[in-house]
């Protein structure tokens, strides 16, 4: 009796193993088509979440231009009243005056290493700061 057991032990193992076998072949193939379907919904999402990240940035960087616009719009005007009221109103020697002091500001900020000022008269060099004129002296 117990060979015809252990008949109907192996009878049963090799059945449970062939029913084992035979949905391997067959669940195997639909597992994998099912695991390429969701890494490609998986992508398309990722794709899609990309896209709408690059179109919120493409916004933004429009919102700053537009900003970026407006301001350079308001600097322009505000320097176009301030060249009006300079050119109007202004004194040659508040010009120089301002002209000094942006260059010290820039050599306060380390743009200019050292500011060497020279007065100037009708734009030429100021030699003499002496009453006499060059011409006068050299008759002397």
């Amino acid at each position: 009796m117990e060979k015809r057991n252990i008949g109907k032990l192996i009878a049963g193992v090799i059945l449970i193993a062939f029913v084992f076998i035979a949905a391997l072949m067959f669940g195997l193939p639909r597992y994998n088509v099912w695991q390429q379907e969701m890494a490609g919904k998986a992508e398309m999402a990722k794709a899609e979440q990309n896209r709408r990240i690059l179109v919120e940035e493409a916004k933004a960087k429009l919102e700053a231009e537009k900003l970026n616009a407006q301001a350079e719009i308001e600097r322009a005007r505000g320097m176009a009243e301030a060249m009006r009221v300079e050119n109007g109103t202004l004194s040659e020697t508040y010009n120089q005056y301002l002209f000094i002091r942006t260059l010290e500001k820039l050599a306060d900020k380390g743009d200019l290493p050292q500011i060497i000022y020279v007065p100037t008269n009708g734009m030429v060099p100021v030699m003499d700061v002496s009453k006499k004129s060059p011409v006068k002296q050299m008759q002397e």
